[in-house]
């Protein structure tokens, strides 16, 4: 198969019928990529983005959307880790289930993905891997833990990946944004128990967790940074998107944990 690129190269996005994924997938289409984009159902063609059915969560579907990129461009010279599902729930009501549902999207799907990518991206001696993370990598907020935890996974998991294979050529980054308007909360699992002994925190956790991404970031922001780390010539490993993507991480790090407990509860109303 002959190599086809874009301008700029080749970049597959996955979770890009919505959000985020959507609105990076545009950006690196008017950046003049050649851009493959995923979605779990049938989606047609649009905006310059070449659609592809893909769950995660599948072995298979994984090696035959990265099969199906391979045959019609020849390459793939960034991947955009970006599918992935919001939990909303106290530790305690949420199922294990309904947790291991979580990783099986944040954290195996990225990681079937990027084992689908490799074996190209390494005989090609070169490739990027950007995988979307979240601050709450940093933070365990009420209300949403086993998401926080499967955030947490990745970004160790992309550290140690970026070790691993960057004397093969391939670059490996993280990009953990804050709170964006990106409608999440509309798709989000919900726990699937209530416990009276915790109806205070959880509509507290609930009614702070909303307000907050109410008021988020305009999510353009998130998706101009990805092209701008995909096309970095010597990047980062963590970039930080949004203002509280770039100071909560500083906080956590200077702060005492005394201090930063306090003012956690004291946001959140426990």
């Amino acid at each position: 198969m002959v190599r086809q690129r874009g301008a700029a190269g080749t970049v597959l996005v996955t979770g890009a019928s919505s959000g985020i994924g959507e609105l990076t997938a545009r950006a690196f289409a008017a950046h003049g990529w050649r851009v493959f984009g995923t979605s779990r159902r049938e989606r047609p063609d649009a905006a310059g983005v070449e659609m592809l059915r893909l769950d995660v969560r599948s072995d298979e579907s994984a090696r035959q959307c990265v099969a199906e990129v391979l045959e019609r461009a020849g390459g793939i010279d960034v991947l955009v880790n970006n599918a992935g599902t919001m939990h909303e729930g106290l530790a305690e009501e949420t199922s294990i289930a309904q947790a291991e549902s979580v990783f099986a999207a944040n954290f195996f799907g990225t990681a079937r993905m990027v084992n689908a990518v490799l074996p190209e991206m390494r005989r090609a001696r070169r490739g990027r891997i950007v995988n979307i993370g979240s601050l709450a990598a940093w933070v365990g907020e009420p209300g949403e833990g086993f998401y926080a935890a499967s955030k947490a996974a990745l970004a160790r998991y992309t550290e140690a990946l970026r070790h691993e294979v960057r004397h093969l050529g391939i670059q490996v980054c993280l990009v953990e944004p804050g709170a964006f308007t990106t409608g999440v909360l509309d798709a989000a699992t919900s726990a699937e128990r209530v416990i009276a002994d915790y109806d205070g925190p959880r509509e507290s956790a609930r009614r702070t967790l909303h307000e907050v991404l109410r008021r988020g970031d305009d999510p353009r922001k998130v998706a101009a940074l990805v092209v701008k780390v995909a096309g970095a010539r010597s990047p980062l490993f963590r970039y930080g998107a949004g203002r509280d993507g770039r100071w909560v991480p500083l906080l956590r790090t200077l702060l005492p944990q005394r201090l930063f407990d306090h003012l956690l509860r004291r946001s959140f109303g426990l």
